[in-house]
């Protein structure tokens, strides 16, 4: 592991940064201060870029577009890999007709409808439509009753032997400096426990996004794994992710893991990046 004091280095020796998205780019109060720099260096220096998020809240446009209102323009669509678009991709092959019912927001369940399926909110599940539901989407923490949506969830997978897809795996983020507020991986994970199944799971740390980004790439050019390299702020998704898929990886220390227990949470959980950093910010 090696500190890294200007995040120009890094960019300076890969051809492709993967970025994670809140705590790297942006967080709670909007923009990381002075990430547009980076943008502006990665454009004149030629290297690519992606964000290879587990937000699956929103489209990738929707995504791109939020950066846009930000002030960060040069985000684009295209540039944007997110979990939602994995889900997406299994409905389309292995789910042939019925309903997705889904927990999270309207935006989020219009980004995953497949030709010949209905998305509908977990609120809407009644006895007349029960037995029509194919599968299950964990989409986002937003959008239904904690209470009465999530009961009725635990009760579908008791009932029913369908798929649950775990759009998003982030069990929690942050709100503000102190505080941190449960995600839908979380939920999904208590929901597990109960029913006793496994669900299915897109999203860091597990290794389909970064296929998915690293496919993406080779279908118009030659790359390596040592050629990229993954920033993040989470050692449980965006590192051991980005490890176990044999890149080099960047912590940085503007999200979820604070310069002050960086080291304890290194040795307690065993994930070491290749390098750390302040921040995704040049210099």
């Amino acid at each position: 592991m090696k500190r890294i004091d200007d995040f120009r280095e890094i960019i300076d020796n890969y051809e492709v940064v993967f970025f994670d998205a809140f705590g790297v780019l942006k967080n709670y109060g909007g923009l990381v201060p002075g990430i547009e720099r980076t943008f502006d260096y990665l454009e004149e220096s030629g290297k690519e870029y992606y964000i290879v998020t587990n937000d699956a809240s929103r489209s990738p446009t929707q995504l791109a577009e939020s950066y846009h209102k930000k002030g960060l323009n040069i985000i684009t669509a295209d540039r944007v890999i997110s979990s939602g678009m994995l889900t997406k991709e299994f409905l389309d092959l292995k789910v042939d007709d019925g309903i997705v019912a889904y927990l999270g927001t309207e935006d989020s369940a219009h980004y995953i409808e497949s030709e010949g399926l209905h998305t509908l909110p977990v609120s809407a599940i009644t006895a007349e439509n029960f037995d029509k539901v194919n599968a299950l989407v964990f989409l986002d923490d937003e959008g239904f009753d904690w209470c009465n949506d999530l009961n009725k969830t635990v009760n579908l997978l008791r009932r029913r032997t369908i798929p649950a897809i775990v759009a998003n795996t982030d069990f929690a983020y942050p709100v503000n400096v102190n505080e941190i507020a449960i995600a839908v991986g979380g939920i999904a994970a208590m929901i597990e426990a109960i029913v006793g199944k496994k669900f299915i799971r897109f999203g860091k740390p597990d290794s389909q996004m970064f296929m998915f980004a690293y496919d993406l790439i080779r279908e118009y050019r030659p790359i390596s794994k040592k050629e990229i390299v993954m920033v993040g702020d989470t050692l449980q998704t965006d590192i051991l992710g980005g490890n176990k898929f044999g890149l080099d990886t960047v912590l940085v220390l503007s999200g979820n893991t604070l310069a002050a227990d960086a080291q304890n949470r290194m040795t307690s959980t065993g994930i070491v990046p290749t390098y750390i950093c302040d921040s995704a910010v040049v210099k």
